[in-house]
């Protein structure tokens, strides 16, 4: 089954990982030959599937007490900085449940972008100009009243959250998501030679590494599709019965209620309203149960995380190509999900 699904995807390399209550199986594929490197252990761009780790980041610091969904942003990052009251509205949950009234992006960063927006279009654009444009936002609705993605408002949710608690951004992340979770091969910048999968433009030609500039939170994390699974194993049920004893289980119970936290529905959203959103994860029904999701793509790769928690199923898919053509890659991965394992 996860042969005919790759089967479907146009990219040189093809990884599809599958758990159920922590029973894996993964498949290998692709249209390229396979190189010295198992493609599993390759390290994945996740683009804006790393943003589930910034809401479980989120999750636990609240869990810790160390700030409040409540808390406004500006009042944390530029304490007395004069802003537009709509901006001075900002909570963090606004910015990660993407109903901060932002856009996508700031205004000015496609000018610096366009040039270059087939090879690195976010390095020119770094962490302090995002504040800026932050600071000087004239949000298109009000706070909390309309949902539209923005990678600009969780970026800007990541640097504040380094600004609360006086951490740098990846260490922040490595200290109450990565290192707890025991998630050794993800990093949030390019590893070592020969550990890193290459994307792919549609000719074969291969992309540039993502350099996610001043957007680290809501693009920069990179990872084997075997963490991936890791990740999402995190966030699912046990099977019925005794709970067996697991090294692996969190020991820290902020860790436990944050992960408990990013599943539950927040907010509604969609056409007509039928699907739900968590603090960081998609949510739609299906027939067998909810099920949760996030995709992600950067210029030469894509991927897919989702979970179903009422029957232990997690799927992690990679792909070292944007496929838009024939059977497109998230459709193959969430039909994997919604209908058939």
């Amino acid at each position: 089954m996860l042969a005919d699904a790759a089967r479907t995807v146009d990219a040189p390399d093809v990884v599809i990982a599958v758990s159920r209550y922590g029973e894996r199986t993964v498949h290998r594929g692709g249209v390229a030959p396979a190189g010295p490197v198992p493609r599993e252990l390759l390290r994945y761009e996740l683009g804006s599937a790393s943003k589930p780790f910034a809401g479980l980041l989120l999750a636990r610091l609240v869990a810790q007490d160390r700030v409040r969904y409540e808390d406004r942003a500006a009042d944390l990052l530029a304490p007395g900085h004069p802003v537009h009251p709509a901006v001075r509205a900002i909570t963090l949950r606004h910015l990660m449940t993407h109903t901060s009234g932002l856009p996508a992006l700031p205004a000015d960063f496609y000018p610096q972008a366009v040039p270059r927006w087939s090879t690195d279009p976010y390095r020119g654009y770094p962490a302090d100009r995002v504040v800026r444009a932050f600071l000087r936002a004239r949000p298109r609705h009000r706070p909390g009243t309309r949902w539209h993605y923005s990678n600009f408002g969780v970026s800007v949710l990541g640097h504040t959250l380094a600004a609360a608690t006086g951490t740098p951004w990846e260490i922040l992340l490595h200290q109450q998501v990565l290192g707890p979770l025991g998630l050794a091969a993800t990093l949030l910048r390019p590893g070592p030679a020969d550990t890193d999968a290459t994307g792919h433009r549609r000719d074969g030609s291969p992309v540039p590494a993502l350099d996610p500039g001043g957007f680290t939170a809501a693009g920069a994390v990179r990872s084997t599709p075997l963490d991936l699974l890791t990740f999402l194993e995190a966030h699912l049920a046990r099977p019925p019965g005794p709970a067996p004893a697991d090294p692996a289980a969190p020991a820290d119970q902020t860790l436990a209620a944050a992960l408990a936290e990013v599943v539950r529905p927040v907010l509604r959203r969609g056409w007509r309203h039928g699907h739900t959103h968590t603090l960081t994860w998609f949510r739609h029904p299906s027939p067998y149960g909810p099920v949760l999701f996030h995709a992600g793509a950067t210029l030469g790769q894509q991927v897919f995380l989702g979970f179903r928690p009422e029957s232990g199923l997690a799927i992690a898919a990679t792909a070292t190509r944007r496929v838009r053509r024939g059977v497109p890659f998230v459709a193959t991965a969430y039909g994997l999900l919604t209908e058939t394992l």
